[in-house]
């Protein structure tokens, strides 16, 4: 009987023996993380869970046979939202080591080539570590990408689909987060409760402190989202439509499934030691022995 490992995509769905098999495979494991926050009064606590792996299942259909889907890591850091009932937080450490004893664990049964699918702005940093030491302390590589960063790839796709300004009209539970929603999940949605509203210190004015979720001002203070938030979304959601969310997702889709391609098959980076004289003692941090 064939091995399950070339046409499922879920990771949790394969037994022992047929995990042996998609290592064989050279699989992809994309390991999609979120948070439980709040997304003003529209949208469901799971948004950025939603997000990421329902773009992830899509490039699992789509090329089932070299990718793996991870149970989503569901809880990130989101302290600075804790002002808003619902909120659940994890503290920068434990999410850090949480989402590394993934990445070993995954590298450990001989997976090499790991994607973080993140859902959640706020992880970002910490999840850029996790990639960073994973890279470091383990033999397989790990690359970090916002679900959103996916519509980028077409310089093109953005302003053909955005109607929002910039900056500041996609940012959180916004035009772009809400149409997604719309499409995924669109009977989760309070749309009667849709409305958009600012981020105030965007109104600012200041060339150095404003966001968006596609770019950031030069110096930009990030700090409890009430201060500059009454309602919790961030950006304009009064224009997103399911229609638009649709094509978010094929476009991320298109863009993950081709990534996943180049990154299977593509040669890892060889490590070089330039000392003239062989250091005598390891790297005291954890790093893997050079070969």
């Amino acid at each position: 009987m064939a091995s399950r490992a070339a046409t499922e995509y879920r990771y949790e769905k394969l037994t022992w023996p047929e995990i042996n098999d998609a290592v064989d495979l050279g699989k992809v494991c994309i390991v999609p993380c979120g948070a439980v926050e709040q997304h003003g009064a529209h949208l469901p606590l799971d948004v950025d869970i939603v997000c990421p792996q329902g773009i992830a299942f899509g490039a699992g259909k789509a090329v089932t046979d070299k990718v793996l889907i991870l149970p989503p890591v569901w809880y990130g850091y989101t302290g600075h939202v804790m002002d808003f009932p619902g909120t659940i937080n994890t503290h920068f450490e434990t999410f850090i080591h949480q989402v590394l004893d993934i990445t070993k664990s995954l590298a450990y049964h001989g997976f090499k080539k790991i994607l973080l699918l993140n859902g959640h702005g706020s992880n970002m940093p910490n999840l850029d570590l996790v990639a960073r030491r994973t890279n470091l302390e383990t033999d397989a590589e790990c690359i970090l990408a916002g679900w959103w960063n996916f519509l980028t790839v077409d310089k093109a796709f953005l302003p053909r689909w955005r109607q929002s300004k910039f900056p500041g009209g996609c940012a959180h539970a916004c035009e772009l987060e809400t149409s997604l929603y719309l499409y995924l999940d669109g009977d989760n949605v309070r749309k009667d409760l849709i409305k958009s509203d600012v981020i105030s210190f965007n109104e600012e004015n200041s060339p150095f402190n404003w966001v968006d979720l596609f770019a950031a001002g030069p110096a930009t203070i990030i700090s409890w989202t009430s201060s500059y938030s009454e309602s919790g979304v961030l950006g304009e959601a009064e224009l997103a439509t399911a229609e638009k969310g649709k094509q978010v997702y094929e476009e991320a889709v298109k863009q993950l499934s081709r990534f996943i391609a180049w990154f299977k098959d593509r040669p890892p980076d060889q490590r070089r030691d330039r000392h003239r004289r062989k250091p005598t003692m390891p790297i005291p941090w954890g790093q893997r022995p050079l070969k």
